[in-house]
């Protein structure tokens, strides 16, 4: 910013600053910034003195699951975080707990966190007396040597029929303590009801019982149970034989069991996901993508709750009925480039892929964005034409339109002329077209009327058809056909040279002068003398 100042206020105005000339409350921000700057510093410089435990517990699954998250229990990175410093023994950190959530300290059983070979994270046995006695920075690194920075704990508390802390039971080698959802195919729902310590030889018909109290049922009423196995990279939900034991049905700590009324058979309510497996499926596919319109690539004109399974013609299908058109194969759809934030330079093809995961991944990484466009022929038929955008010149007029021609893929040059003819208008009916293309305001090729247009790419550069000039016929062995470019030199690029507007052919005939090539230009340009003279002195 430029500030003029008066002479006789220069003493006063670029004096040095105290801190009595700065308002009080910018005094109050700033020291409040100094002092969280300095907090976070202090924090970094001795975070190795200090191990953060995430603590989570049952309100923490009941609040996630099924909204949060479906599979395994808990986000960790949403639960209480303690930094407590390494050298304090466990004891120490158990009293924060108490202070936390008024658990006495003897009321409080903590679980170590373990991850399967399944890539499911489960709670997997308690802290033992020895290792409560240790300090935190001992345990950490015993319970967790792959992720030393953090301690996860699952902090158990058992409550009596008055909802008050009670003393854990002992635990043997027979108990085996596990965690229950339930759901409700009507709702879509699946919720943490709770969890329950149960023998190994035990059986789950022994506990249907409590399950229905904990789902609010009648004590009798059928249910069917489910054990979530691993969601990556697949669902594994397995049904459980209520007959067999836990131990015979390999249930070991921190399993997940799933719980839902046995299905009823008489058809009379249709759900979408009767059973719980198939309801893991669907969370576990489910991607929400948000579709544009190719012509506005910045503007989300909709979103469709989808599969990531769906195949080709299951997408096709839901966009055509989310903008109620009758034929689905007239839509086409581009995949979206997650680094330049744009459509990818080509659509997917007619049943190019299978899925709808196919069309969002780019490279490495999965977007949520398709663009689509509504076409006027099937797409089908159109993979069997080539399309190209022609712009025509007209021979007097200052006027370019642009024609979209399409041909069959083996059509020539001659033939995409032969239809330009019939939508454009001519200066006579005999008038002869070529077509060029053109690239940064220069003529790179004339087309042959003989080459085939299915390689021809018109994304980077222009096509563009015009009549020939009668002049430009029936050439002289000496006469030429040159090229001329319009162009100035940018005083801020060191003179270079750029060019601008549209790039012409001119016939030049043996024995002409320069001054009459540029008169022979001027007529060409229909520049007035004044406005031409400027440029050529």
């Amino acid at each position: 910013m430029l500030v003029y100042i008066r002479e006789s206020d220069k003493d006063k105005i670029m004096c040095n600053v105290d801190e009595k000339d700065i308002a009080e409350h910018l005094r109050i921000r700033l020291k409040k910034e100094q002092e969280e700057k300095e907090h976070k510093k202090k924090e970094k410089a001795e975070a190795h003195l200090y191990t953060i435990i995430k603590v989570a517990r049952d309100e923490d699954l009941k609040e996630q699951i099924g909204k949060n998250i479906y599979f395994d229990l808990v986000d960790h990175e949403k639960v209480r975080s303690f930094r407590i410093q390494k050298q304090l023994p466990f004891t120490s950190f158990k009293e924060e707990v108490t202070k936390e959530y008024g658990i006495p300290v003897q009321f409080q059983r903590f679980w170590l966190w373990a991850k399967r070979q399944n890539h499911t994270y489960r709670p997997n046995r308690p802290l033992g007396p020895h290792e409560e006695a240790q300090s935190v920075g001992q345990l950490r690194e015993v319970s967790n040597k792959a992720h030393n920075a953090e301690l996860k704990l699952f902090l158990e508390v058992d409550t009596g029929l008055d909802l008050r802390p009670i003393h854990p039971t002992e635990k043997s080698k027979e108990d085996i303590l596990l965690f229950f959802k339930f759901y409700n195919p009507e709702k879509e729902e699946l919720c943490f009801v709770g969890r329950l310590f149960v023998k190994a030889l035990g059986k789950p018909s022994e506990i249907l019982t409590k399950l229905n109290e904990m789902a609010g049922f009648a004590q009798n009423e059928e249910i069917e149970l489910y054990e979530e196995i691993k969601f990556e990279p697949n669902v594994m939900c397995e049904h459980i034989d209520k007959k067999l034991t836990f131990r015979a049905s390999q249930l070991e700590d921190g399993d997940i069991i799933c719980f839902q009324k046995s299905p009823v058979s008489n058809g009379e309510t249709q759900v979408r996901y009767p059973n719980i497996p198939s309801f893991l499926e669907y969370v576990h596919n489910r991607q929400v993508v948000h579709f544009r319109s190719l012509e506005k690539p910045k503007d989300d004109d909709f979103c469709l709750e989808l599969s990531k399974l769906h195949t080709y013609d299951d997408v096709v299908e839901r966009v055509a009925r989310q903008l109620s058109l009758d034929d689905p194969s007239k839509i086409r759809l581009t995949s979206h480039n997650c680094y330049s934030q744009q459509p990818k330079p080509q659509p997917i093809r007619y049943r190019g892929v299978e899925h709808l995961l196919d069309m969002l991944v780019h490279y490495n990484q999965t977007s949520d964005i398709l663009y689509y466009e509504v076409l006027d022929i099937p797409l089908p038929e159109l993979q069997c034409l080539k399309t190209l955008k022609v712009a025509f010149h007209h021979a007097t007029k200052d006027e370019v339109v642009i024609h979209s021609i399409r041909l069959p893929k083996n059509c020539t040059i001659s033939d995409v002329i032969t239809d330009l003819k019939t939508k454009v208008e001519l200066s006579n009916p005999d008038a002869e077209l070529r077509l060029l293309e053109v690239f940064y305001h220069k003529i790179y090729k004339i087309f042959p009327p003989h080459e085939k247009i299915e390689n021809i790419n018109d994304q980077y550069w222009t096509l563009r058809a015009e009549e020939i000039p009668e002049e430009e016929k029936n050439l002289g062995a000496q006469d030429r056909l040159i090229h001329v470019y319009h162009f100035m030199k940018d005083p801020n690029q060191n003179q270079q040279i750029q060019n601008f507007g549209d790039p012409f052919l001119l016939v030049i005939r043996e024995g002409e002068t320069s001054a009459e090539v540029l008169e022979h230009i001027q007529r060409k340009l229909r520049v007035p003398d004044e406005e031409f003279s400027k440029d050529y002195p």
